[in-house]
């Protein structure tokens, strides 16, 4: 068995929406990144974190996790209160729910060599929890349908409906940098009937690298995105208001131009992104080189620069009250809403122009505070 799925669950989003993507993507090798690593220390961490919870021995990776900090720390420690509270609940449904770290999932009933591993399920009877957890901070994931999450249900309803009676399915994203726990909850019947109608057919034609490439916010972690022609021809569409100053366009251009933007914005850094790479690699476009950026002073030795200022009879330190990641690092979770919880307040965010699908109440707008008058 490969070590990586050609149609893995957690790429399913891009390759459900463009099925010849994933053969494209093959060959590819993924790229290290510092984020790809340290998502690995988080999750890593978070495995020890419930097993200790659950009363497994194991090893504490703190000491070889390259990326572990106070955040880290915070945030692994959160996912296995939340994970221990989900459990206990389950409790309530049978006397002897099953919790499972890194399992490996098995759905190629549905999608040709499908599989992945689940960082937590829940099994009891009546329902089963799919728990993910994702550290990264650029991206907000949603639960609502979210077809990896879905596919890691199907496999764990594969091993477990005979042993369980599971009705209900529930998936959840807890992405702690984001404050973010999002779940969806479904009926059983309903995710099966989504693998038969949807996943199955579409999987098909994906592993047999045909079907109609299609650009959106899918393609956020496509391999190919920045040299894709279909997504290219996307994000040009807006070309043919280029001329226009958005004074002169009529509020339906403006609309229809809305939900692109930000695809568009992205296409444009990812095809900067690939560009300086080749030119790095030797590639010459016409009209540009490679130039150093620009850079800031920095102390070579901050232990000696702080001796030489102290010599010199200056004080060289500043003394500042810690920020609330830091305070709370310091303290603890708990500790810093016992102490400061009372102290704290949250200021009105800067209104932000965002599509109808988002879950924020609407502000009231001028013409809004017109009516009311």
């Amino acid at each position: 068995m490969p070590k990586h799925a050609l149609l893995s669950a957690s790429s399913s989003k891009q390759w459900l929406n463009c099925p010849p993507s994933a053969r494209l993507c093959a060959n590819i090798k993924d790229r290290a990144s510092p984020y790809a690593q340290q998502g690995t220390d988080a999750h890593e961490l978070c495995e020890y974190k419930v097993l200790s919870a659950l009363g497994h021995a194991g090893h504490d990776p703190t000491e070889n996790l390259e990326f572990y900090d106070a955040e880290m720390e915070n945030c692994t420690e959160e996912y296995r209160n939340f994970v221990m509270e989900q459990y206990e609940e389950a409790k309530t449904l049978c006397t002897d729910p099953l919790v499972l770290v890194e399992q490996r999932l098995d759905f190629s009933n549905w999608v040709p060599d499908g599989f992945g591993t689940g960082d937590c399920l829940i099994v009891a009877d009546e329902v089963l929890h799919v728990i993910d957890f994702k550290y990264g901070l650029g991206v907000l994931i949603d639960a609502e349908h979210n077809p990896q999450m879905m596919c890691y249900a199907l496999g764990a309803i594969d091993i477990y409906d005979g042993i369980y009676d599971i009705k209900t399915v529930k998936m959840t994203i807890f992405q702690p940098r984001r404050d973010n726990i999002s779940t969806c909850t479904m009926t059983k019947a309903d995710l099966l009937t989504w693998a038969d109608t949807v996943l199955a057919p579409t999987a098909k034609i994906a592993y047999e690298g045909g079907g109609e490439f299609k650009a959106g916010d899918h393609c956020t972690f496509c391999k190919i995105k920045a040299t894709c022609r279909k997504r290219a021809e996307y994000n040009l569409e807006l070309a043919k208001y280029d001329f226009a100053m958005p004074a002169t366009l009529e509020d339906s251009e403006i609309a229809a131009i809305l939900p692109k933007v930000d695809d568009l914005v992205n296409w444009v850094n990812d095809i900067k992104e690939y560009a300086l790479g080749q030119a790095l690699s030797g590639t010459h476009y016409d009209g540009y080189k490679v130039v150093e950026g620009k850079s800031n002073r920095r102390y070579v030795d901050a232990d000696a620069v702080a001796s030489a200022v102290v010599t010199a009879g200056y004080d060289p330190y500043e003394k500042k009250l810690l920020g609330i990641t830091a305070m709370t690092s310091l303290l603890g979770k708990t500790k810093f809403d016992e102490i400061l919880g009372g102290l704290l307040e949250k200021p009105q965010g800067k209104p932000t122009l965002v599509p109808e699908s988002d879950k924020r109440q609407a502000l009231n707008t001028a013409i809004d505070d017109f009516k009311d008058n």
